[in-house]
């Protein structure tokens, strides 16, 4: 029987983890589409959020919004990228360049890869083993404002994808920025949401000794974002196919944070 001290459930929670990682390895062995990874990362955040919700020890109604937000978080998003990236026979750019930079023992890195996304998803799900041991009763406003900070971040990355989905669907559109609804205001409102997402836990983890703990994942995807796999490489395919219009487009319009557009210089 699976015991009920933190440490112990994370470690367990990092062996869900590695076993998924290395099935999507094989699957992105077998289809040579990393893509999958990316479906795994946010699958796996949901299934440590349900198995910390159910195993922990603290109040029960909390526990249970734990389950339903970060479940329904993602799913939604693990679908998304399912059906955008990995069932897209193209794949992702930034796969194709690895698979071009990392050319000896090729299988090999991608399989530690692997396992680093499945590491980073138990890292990220610390938030949600903080909140599944709060024990402070009744719900209060912090738990209210949580689900209220939750609707808004996934609403408004549900409708960012959905604009950008429509936008490319259309062939008129083809090699164009995409400027319009959201995309007015932020070049990556859904990274941008998708960070407001993580503030969810932090409210949640309210009145516990540990909450602290909580601004890890914030922090990180915040650095992860704007830094490492998130903005950076995406600008940069960017310039690359659309050269000159996404400039225009970088100086008139906020990265991250949406904000009003500026006069181009």
């Amino acid at each position: 029987m699976i015991g009920t001290n933190p440490i112990f459930l994370a470690l367990f929670g990092w062996l869900l983890m590695a076993l998924m990682m290395s099935l999507l390895f094989v699957v992105q062995y077998r289809k040579k589409q990393a893509d999958i990874v990316d479906v795994g990362w946010a699958f796996g955040l949901g299934v440590l959020g349900i198995f910390y919700a159910v195993a922990g020890e603290g109040f029960a109604g909390r526990r249970f919004l734990l389950a339903i937000l970060s479940a329904a978080w993602s799913f939604r998003l693990a679908g998304y990228l399912f059906v955008n990236r990995f069932l897209d026979p193209e794949e992702d750019g930034r796969y194709a360049t690895l698979r071009k930079d990392w050319r000896t023992h090729l299988q090999l890195k991608f399989f530690v890869f692997f396992q680093a996304q499945g590491f980073l998803d138990v890292v990220l799900s610390i938030p949600f083993l903080v909140v599944a041991f709060n024990r402070s009763s009744p719900l209060s406003s912090w738990d209210y404002l949580a689900c209220l900070v939750w609707a808004t971040a996934v609403g408004g990355e549900f409708i960012a994808d959905r604009q950008l989905a429509v936008f490319r669907a259309n062939p008129a559109n083809k090699g164009k920025v995409c400027r319009v609804g959201m995309w007015r205001y932020s070049r990556h409102p859904n990274y941008f949401f998708e960070w407001i997402h993580w503030w969810t836990y932090v409210l949640l983890a309210v009145g516990s000794a540990y909450g602290w703990l909580t601004l890890i994942a914030p922090a990180l995807m915040l650095f992860f974002i704007l830094k490492v796999t998130g903005i950076p490489p995406t600008e940069a395919r960017a310039l690359e196919s659309r050269g000159d219009a996404y400039r225009a487009y970088q100086q008139t319009t906020s990265a991250f944070v949406p904000w009003f557009p500026k006069e181009p210089s």
